[in-house]
């Protein structure tokens, strides 16, 4: 069987490109303008190094599986023409794509689609994002569902990611996790900052977490869109007590003032049940064990 993995040269798609090249032909397509090529040392399957926007889809009529990844997630990028562009253009172009081939269609999708709705956030909560990027992963939502209806016997998955964190998303600079930005201030010998006072609540869940959805989104009965997280909350406090404990450090933390405050969200949580319902989807990771293993790997590729 033969996947092609967008944006496969970033943080989760890459991932999912040194999975699945296990047991598949993995092509992978970037156009490396956020993605790294870091990311990518250990694979073998061929690399194609140009816009979502530009490719020539024709080359991909003999991929089984199409796991749709690229986009940009800088979620302070205020120019919402490009964001609508590369966001939802790109995606409607190779959704399109899909079902024109029968090619089962695996997209991410984000819980910045839920805005401010009251946690845990419920698949129907959706459609009040906060930021352009949202609204862009939210009108991707909205034209899958439609695909979905009109479509029925297309395989169609859409998984709205949480707060990812774990091996590979270093090169995503101010967008890298809570985790990973917590982690290196304090190998800098820096005091963690976080918003007063720390108690805002965040769905971490482990990239490995996020590629077995991916997996089980191939065997999906039915198409649908589910949430993506582990079902549990963590304080800002306690990601730096667990960083502590493993790290061996003794940080407190240094409290600032929240400049996003009109519009952040300060409780993500996924409800599982459709998750579970449509894919068998169950998180094997726990936020202590996660970091830890998280932890290991950066010390053995020499990150830290």
């Amino acid at each position: 069987m033969k996947v092609l993995i967008t944006g496969g040269a970033g943080f989760i798609g890459s991932n999912l490109a040194l999975t699945l090249q296990k047991n598949y032909e993995v092509v992978v397509l970037d156009d490396f303008f956020s993605g790294h090529f870091k990311n990518l040392i250990g694979f073998e399957g061929d690399i194609i190094s140009e816009s979502i926007l530009d490719v020539d889809l024709n080359q991909f009529k003999d991929v089984d599986v199409i796991f749709h990844q690229a986009a940009i997630t800088d979620t302070t990028v205020s120019d919402q023409r490009l964001m609508m562009k590369i966001n939802t253009e790109g995606f409607k172009r190779f959704l399109n794509f899909a079902i024109e081939n029968n090619t089962t269609f695996i997209y991410a999708s984000s819980a910045a689609t839920y805005g401010n709705a009251p946690a845990p956030q419920k698949e129907e909560d959706a459609g009040k994002p906060n930021n352009i990027y949202g609204f862009s992963k939210w009108i991707c939502d909205c034209i899958a569902k439609r695909c979905m209806e009109k479509y029925p016997d297309a395989h169609i998955v859409g998984l709205r990611y949480f707060n990812v964190f774990g091996p590979r998303e270093q090169f995503k600079g101010k967008m890298a996790s809570m985790v990973w930005q917590l982690m290196k201030q304090m190998l800098e010998g820096k005091r963690p900052r976080i918003f007063k006072w720390g108690e805002q609540k965040r769905d971490q869940v482990y990239v490995k977490d996020i590629v077995n959805i991916n997996l089980l989104a191939m065997k999906a009965k039915e198409s649908c869109i589910v949430n993506a997280g582990t079902g549990r909350a963590v304080s800002f406090n306690h990601i730096i007590e667990v960083l502590n404990s493993i790290l061996g450090f003794e940080y407190e933390p240094e409290y600032i003032d929240n400049p996003y405050e009109e519009f952040y969200q300060n409780h993500t949580e996924a409800d599982l049940t459709k998750a579970k319902k449509y894919l068998g989807y169950k998180p094997k990771w726990t936020f202590e064990d996660a970091v830890k293993d998280y932890v290991e790997w950066l010390k053995k590729n020499n990150y830290i």
